[in-house]
């Protein structure tokens, strides 16, 4: 297929990881040190992932450094011969010292903190949007008709409310289910790059606080599973 501007049109699949012992556990884990597997139940949602996919030609799999994300595309993949690339812009976001912590800690700080104020030893949520939208652009320079894409759930949600037409209702305020495709195509990639890097521009000089819809992604973050 061919768009108005003669540039081949393509399709990329994202999803959420499957479950991880993190998520049963409802701890923290976003440093890749410290490789945390999938349950017996995320290996079932991930199989059951590769069956949505099986008719599907896969050029390219895209995985964070998490080994959650690597394991739900080699699980639903199930011995294709797709190449994987690991993209550390997609890793979920960096908690520092909250790492490994239950998640309730998580929200605790997040209800004190703005959107561009970063974690101790980790960062903002302005900063993972930043690095969101150069892992964006990079995927939309290699080559293939269509590129899977496994990330984490905060990304996933940012990315899907930045690709929705101007013209459209923001994607909904739900949690994005474990193991589920979503398919974009290269025009909603684009835009979803260029809102994330807008969302995640740093405060003025000045330092007056950065409105870009704090209040907003502080809400969301707020839900994040990871």
């Amino acid at each position: 297929m061919i768009t108005a501007d003669a540039s081949p049109l393509r399709f990329f699949v994202f999803a959420r990881h499957a479950e991880s012992a993190a998520n049963a556990d409802h701890v923290l884990n976003t440093d890749p040190s410290r490789p945390v597997a999938l349950t017996e139940r995320g290996r079932a949602q991930a199989r059951g992932l590769g069956k949505q996919l099986a008719n599907l030609p896969i050029d390219l799999a895209v995985c964070s450094r998490l080994l959650r994300t690597r394991e739900t595309i080699s699980i639903a993949l199930g011995g294709r011969a797709v190449p994987v690339l690991t993209e550390p812009g997609l890793d979920e976001i960096r908690a520092g010292n909250l790492d490994g912590e239950p998640i309730q800690a998580y929200w605790d700080w997040l209800g004190q903190h703005t959107a561009s104020d970063r974690m101790p030893h980790g960062e903002s949520l302005d900063d993972a949007l930043r690095r969101y939208a150069g892992a964006l652009r990079r995927l939309l320079a290699r080559a293939g008709p269509v590129t899977l894409v496994v990330t984490h759930e905060l990304a996933l949600r940012h990315i899907a409310a930045a690709a929705a037409p101007p013209d459209r209702p923001p994607w909904p305020g739900t949690e994005f289910a474990h193991a589920v495709p979503y398919l974009f195509d290269s025009r909603a990639v684009r835009r979803a790059a260029a809102g994330l890097a807008a969302e995640g521009t740093p405060p003025p000089v000045n330092g007056k606080p950065h409105d870009s819809g704090g209040d907003a992604k502080q809400a969301s973050l707020q839900r994040t599973r990871e």
